[in-house]
């Protein structure tokens, strides 16, 4: 069976999710919408629509008027198995002491090796992106120099691959937040499959605004594996729920960003302990300095 993608750019985050929910208004309307960054430094964001049946052509161009959008390309999608795609694509990923798998790769895990299980249905976030690995490889850093922290947060953690991690090799549960429902029900199924359900909360926050959040800290390491801009966002609240001498361990961030995001932090009651760097993907490694530091 063929489907159907419809694919554009718009500049602006605002704009990218409002057209992303005028598409769900559409006749034949949309199985699913994604919105993007490109993470280019360009300020664009795209917006991709997949259908069952081919989508009205006249209706998306009045759609990419309106919004001031590119023009949608619509492509013709062939069959296939995606989950076997998958599967054939994402092979097993070490990093430090940690090893991020499928399930179709359960007979590859060494002996050696903390295992974290991701599905291949459930693929973004498994450590094959750069920014996973190095956060997982920073964490295992901060672990072989002794850390023994006990109040452990991962923002906007998608499936949940660091706080169970942290969870794997410290005897305290971990918390887990997201600003998506989705990401948060994905988090919670990679929880249980891992055995971890006692072990990593996860829920759904935006930043550091929900109770749970508030209520849980100041915490001793906090992952956030975003992107640069809501990071430098998080700053002063990363600042005020972290414990003096606790960690940031902060990823998604592109090399030409680091700096930047590197300086806003140590504005904020930071010293930059280490800078990691895997392809284009920098991660941080941060320290709250302790009150009578300046």
């Amino acid at each position: 069976m063929i489907t159907y993608s419809a694919l554009t750019t718009i500049a602006g985050e605002d704009a990218a999710y409002q057209l992303a929910e005028a598409l769900e208004t559409l006749d034949p309307e949309p199985t699913g919408v994604g919105v993007f960054e490109i993470e280019d430094g360009s300020g664009l964001w795209e917006v991709a629509s997949y259908f069952m049946e081919r989508p009205d052509a006249g209706a998306l161009a009045v759609l990419s008027a309106l919004h001031e959008a590119k023009p949608f390309n619509i492509s013709e999608i062939p069959e296939q198995d995606w989950v076997s795609k998958v599967q054939r694509e994402l092979a097993p990923v070490p990093a430090g002491r940690f090893f991020v798998y499928g399930s179709h790769d359960a007979d590859k895990v060494p002996e050696d090796k903390i295992p974290l299980l991701i599905d291949a249905a459930m693929a973004f976030g498994t450590g094959h992106h750069g920014t996973t690995k190095g956060c997982l490889e920073a964490f295992d850093a901060l672990l072989a120099d002794g850390f023994v922290g006990k109040n452990i947060l991962d923002v906007g953690c998608g499936t949940a691959v660091l706080a169970m991690a942290a969870a794997k090799v410290l005897p305290h549960s971990v918390l887990a937040s997201d600003i998506d429902p989705v990401a948060v029900e994905v988090a919670q199924a990679n929880v249980v499959s891992n055995g971890l359900n006692d072990r990593v909360r996860c829920v759904v926050a935006a930043g550091f605004g929900a109770p749970e959040l508030k209520e849980n800290g100041p915490y001793d390491l906090v992952f956030a594996n975003i992107l640069k801009g809501p990071l430098i966002g998080l700053a002063p609240d990363m600042a005020a729920h972290t414990a003096d001498g606790g960690y940031a361990i902060l990823s998604g961030i592109l090399n030409e960003q680091a700096d930047d995001v590197s300086a806003i932090y140590q504005q904020n009651g930071f010293n930059l302990i280490e800078k990691r760097v895997i392809v284009e993907w920098t991660t941080l490694i941060l320290r709250k300095k302790p009150r009578n530091q300046g």
